[in-house]
């Protein structure tokens, strides 16, 4: 991973354009080609980034970002104050605590919980940025992404909501509805993900243990 800290501009030029003016940010070079820009405020998030395929031009005082579909990140480098790599090795990903990870295996089993007609597509389905959870499909033939959790939380939508956005730029998938799943919903989460289209579903894990048991019951 490159990190280089530079007063730079930042363009976006795609399906619209963006403008950052001048000013002290962190960029960011993922072994896996991503390009991020970083600010120092505003949480985790990256003011601008590019996920691959992508390649990085890298001349003096222009850095250039293209992806396959021609959208483009220009960073205009005024002064570079830092520079450095690192090997940061391969990461084991993130591991969910044991009901986390049944309610998903339970979920995928029987994904018509989340509505009628729903069919599972895969598991941890992956992305540039990550594994979705479930993709299915609802009974009308269209794309859903299932982000499921114990506790769902402002982090969990927001995570669900990168997902959603990267995912529905496939047009394979395109458009990509979005289920947050979880066994407890926080209220907070709940009005962020319904102010963004993402359906709340809460889980009883007794219920889909159930479930599975009475299809091993043999009478």
């Amino acid at each position: 991973m490159r990190l280089v800290i530079a007063k730079c501009s930042v363009d976006y030029i795609g399906r619209l354009t963006a403008h950052l003016p001048p000013a002290i940010r962190l960029i960011m070079v993922k072994s896996d080609g991503s390009v991020l820009v970083h600010s120092d405020t505003g949480g985790y998030k990256p003011l601008m980034w590019m996920t691959p395929p992508c390649r990085l031009e890298e001349t003096e005082g222009l850095w250039r970002v293209v992806n396959k579909g021609g959208e483009e990140l220009q960073i205009t480098v005024e002064e570079i104050l830092h520079d450095s790599a690192h090997s940061l090795g391969i990461d084991p990903g993130l591991v969910k605590d044991g009901v986390e990870a049944h309610l998903q295996v339970l979920l995928a089993a029987h994904p018509q919980t989340l509505g009628e007609g729903y069919t599972l597509v895969r598991r941890e389905y992956m992305t540039a940025i990550g594994p979705v959870d479930l993709l299915c499909k609802d009974a009308q033939g269209a794309s859903v992404a299932v982000e499921i959790k114990r506790r769902g939380e402002i982090d969990g939508v927001e995570q669900l909501t990168r997902y959603l956005e990267l995912l529905g730029r496939d047009p394979l998938l395109a458009p990509v509805r979005g289920i947050f799943a979880a066994q407890e919903i926080k209220p907070q989460a709940r009005v962020l993900a319904e102010d963004r289209g993402i359906r709340c579903v809460v889980l009883d894990y007794n219920v889909l243990r159930g479930m599975v048991k009475d299809e091993l019951t043999l009478f």
